[in-house]
């Protein structure tokens, strides 16, 4: 190991393994089972616990506690882990808990990601790469966020929902059903409210894809008939365009929650 900066007061336990140009600043603690990869970052007043790996790259603030037990009463110290991918962002107060017997035993954030300051991730969570997560972010245990997600300031995610990639949740917003590919969802309790359009103007979506998504969003959600008879209708107009199947694709498997819809108009 080479050029592995510890600053003195911190404590690093016998059998953690550090790559090449890891820093760990003042007052951290890093675990026996903990890999931090290539030019990771300990900020200072950092935990890092149990069995949980680090990606190259990845910066963490102070006061962050990473791969403790999971909050979950039905937990019995099972060997679960947690996985951190390549160059995420930390920030203050992050929280992030492994796996559980009940959910995989594993809980994985991919690469890329910037989780603000007091942001959770649960236990058995799937986060995608690519994710932001603002302050005081609320993920449940048994949430998967796909690739490019977006989730507001103060927002709460109930366990085993499902967050579609290139999504954005509202600040403040409760989510308790599924909320689609490419949708936006807003409001106690959230919501479909549309597309997440800006998000895919910034990332270079063209406007054929953005127009055919809007035409297939209101196919979906506004024309007549049951959703499983309009999710039909969708995928034989859309047979040839990935965008739509994907939006198309992941109502077919659903899951343990409902599918966040738009606000009927008795309740407008």
């Amino acid at each position: 190991m080479s050029d592995i900066t510890i600053h003195p007061s911190a404590i690093v336990e016998a059998g953690a393994r550090l790559g090449e140009g890891v820093r760990v600043g003042p007052f951290c603690m890093v675990g026996s089972d903990v890999e931090l990869g290539a030019r990771c970052e300990l900020v200072s007043h950092v935990v890092v616990s149990g069995r949980t790996s680090i990606g190259p790259g990845t910066r963490i603030y102070p006061f962050a506690s990473i791969g403790h037990q999971p909050q979950d009463l039905k937990y019995t110290g099972e060997p679960s882990t947690l996985s951190i991918g390549a160059n995420c962002i930390l920030r203050e107060g992050v929280t992030m808990n492994p796996g559980t017997q009940g959910g995989g035993m594993l809980t994985k954030v991919g690469d890329n990601c910037a989780f603000l300051a007091n942001s959770h991730v649960g236990h058995d969570c799937i986060v995608g790469n690519n994710v932001i997560f603002s302050n005081n972010l609320m993920l449940a245990g048994h949430c998967t966020v796909g690739d490019f997600a977006i989730l507001g300031g103060g927002a709460a995610v109930i366990q085993f929902a499902r967050i579609g990639t290139h999504s954005f949740l509202g600040g403040m917003s409760a989510l308790e059903n599924d909320l689609i590919p490419y949708g936006m969802a807003l409001g106690n309790r959230a919501h479909l409210s549309g597309l997440n359009i800006i998000g895919l103007q910034r990332r270079g979506f063209s406007r054929e894809d953005i127009h055919k998504l809007r035409r297939a969003y209101r196919l979906l959600f506004a024309a007549e008939g049951t959703l499983m008879e309009r999710v039909e209708d969708v995928a034989a107009e859309y047979s040839d365009h990935a965008i739509v199947q994907e939006i198309v694709a992941f109502i077919r498997v659903g899951g343990k929650r409902s599918l966040c819809t738009p606000r009927s108009a008795s309740e407008d």
